[in-house]
């Protein structure tokens, strides 16, 4: 039941920076993608190259933050 309200709120902040901590990551990027069960986030290169894209499972989310635009 948790996990659809977080999944449904995620989707409200679609396009926004974001921090996403697992077990063993965090990951920081643009919130791309909610559905029900997974997440997609872009991870934005500073300089050349390709952007990565990772799919996390909505239940493998410890936390999410969303830094402020004004640090």
């Amino acid at each position: 039941m948790f996990q659809d309200t977080f999944a449904n709120e995620l989707a409200t902040r679609v396009g926004s920076m974001v921090e996403v901590a697992t077990d063993n990551n965090l990951i920081e990027g643009i919130l791309s993608t909610v559905t029900a069960d997974l997440v997609l986030v872009i991870e934005v290169n500073g300089g050349y190259g390709e952007n990565t894209t990772l799919y996390l499972s909505v239940d493998a989310i410890n936390f999410v933050r969303f830094p402020s635009a004004t640090a």
